[in-house]
């Protein structure tokens, strides 16, 4: 999940910001996965074990939501056709329900390493 990223570049420039808001949004509607009832987070790939440990500890609301999602998303896309306008989901509606999860335990694993390699020196004795 940990790509390089330019958002923490574009979000401390308001001048760069403003500018590529309506492009960020236009190509999110682009996409598509919004008009078969899909959020953003529903499109991480499940492939990863930390991805994995995330859906795990979801919470059983939000893990049957998901699955209602990607099911009726999969039916749309069997039967080519879009949900209807009032189905899609809306763009407040999109908020990271994943990513956050996935953050976490990302950061989780990398204290757990440090903590592994972490090596200790005895201090020197007088004698």
């Amino acid at each position: 999940m940990s790509a390089p990223s330019l958002t923490n570049f574009i979000v401390k420039r308001p001048w760069l910001r403003r500018w590529m808001t309506p492009l960020a949004n236009w190509y999110t509607d682009l996409a598509g996965y919004r008009k078969i009832g899909l959020r953003a987070d529903d499109l991480i790939p499940e492939e990863n074990e930390v991805v994995l440990k995330a859906l795990k500890r979801l919470s059983a609301k939000e893990s049957y939501d998901r699955v209602f999602r990607m099911r009726r998303a999969f039916q749309c896309s069997l039967s080519h056709q879009l949900l209807p306008k009032d189905q899609w989901t809306k763009p407040d509606e999109d908020t990271p329900y994943l990513s956050p999860i996935i953050r976490e335990i990302e950061a989780e694993k990398a204290e757990r390493e440090d903590l592994e390699n972490l090596t200790i020196k005895k201090p020197a004795t007088k004698a």
